[in-house]
C-alpha cells in the first residue's frame, strides 16, 4: 500500500508499507489473506500519523469490532484528519465488483472475524478433520511454528498492538534480505501494463485541467 501525492513535478510516494513487513510483528504466515491486508492498511495509517506528528491526537480504532467509524474534524483542534482517497487505476467502481460494497448494510461480526483471521481459522479446523494431508500441505508454516486455529485472533490482536506502538519497526537483520527480495516480486507480480502514448498524453491533459480547477 502507498500514500502517494501529486505535485506539479509528479506524483510522489509519502509512505508505503508492504505485507511482508508484518514479519516484525509476528505475522509470519498467509501474508496475502484478509488479515494480513487489515494489518497492512494499519501499519501505512500508523505510519502517515507518526510521520505527520498527528499520532496521539488520532488515535483511531483500537480495538477493530467491524463496525465503521469515522474520524471527524474537531472545532477545538488545530489539526484535521488525515484524508487519502483510493486509486482504483482502470478498475469499475459498479455494484457488485471487488473494489465498491455489495450492500449498503455492513455486517459488523463477519468483518471482524476477517480482520482476525476466523474465516482462516475456520478453513483450518475443516481441514485437519476432514483432510490431514493437505491440511498439512497448505498449513505446514503454521504447523512448524505451533500456531494452531483457536490462536489466530490472539495473533492478530498482538500485532494490532505491536504496529501501534511502533509502525516503523523493522524485520531483523536475517529476514532483511528475503524481505527486499519478496518486495521486488511482489512489485513485479502487481507492475500494471506500460501506459500507451495516447493514455499518456490523455493523463497530461488531466492533471493539467485539474490544476487549473
Amino acid at each position: 500500500m502507498q500514500i502517494v501525492t501529486s505535485e506539479i513535478t509528479g506524483d510522489k510516494v509519502f509512505c508505503a508499507a508492504y505485507s511482508h513487513e508484518l514479519k516484525a510483528y509476528g505475522i509470519e504466515h498467509g501474508l496475502t489473506n484478509w488479515a494480513a491486508a487489515y494489518c497492512t492498511g494499519l501499519l501505512i495509517a500508523r505510519r502517515v500519523l507518526k510521520k505527520l506528528g498527528m499520532d496521539e491526537d488520532f488515535t483511531g480504532v483500537e480495538e477493530a469490532d467491524g463496525e465503521y467509524k469515522l474520524t471527524e474534524a474537531s472545532e477545538e483542534g488545530e489539526r484535521r484528519p488525515f484524508k487519502a482517497f483510493l486509486d482504483v487505476g482502470l478498475h469499475r467502481t459498479s455494484t457488485g465488483a471487488r473494489i465498491d460494497i455489495e450492500t449498503k448494510e455492513l455486517d459488523a461480526d463477519t468483518l471482524r472475524k476477517y480482520i482476525f483471521g476466523g474465516h482462516v481459522a475456520e478453513y483450518m479446523e475443516t481441514l485437519a478433520d476432514d483432510d490431514e494431508e493437505r491440511y498439512k500441505s497448505q498449513f505446514q508454516g503454521y504447523i512448524d511454528d505451533e500456531i494452531e486455529a483457536d490462536g489466530l485472533e490472539e495473533l492478530y490482536q498482538e500485532a494490532h498492538k505491536a504496529i501501534r506502538e511502533d509502525p516503523f519497526k523493522k524485520v531483523d537483520e536475517a529476514g532483511e534480505k528475503k524481505t527486499k527480495e519478496e518486495h521486488k516480486k511482489e512489485s513485479l507480480k502487481f507492475r500494471g501494463r506500460k501506459l500507451t502514448k495516447d493514455e499518456k498524453m490523455e493523463r497530461v491533459k488531466a492533471k493539467i485541467a485539474e490544476l487549473k480547477e
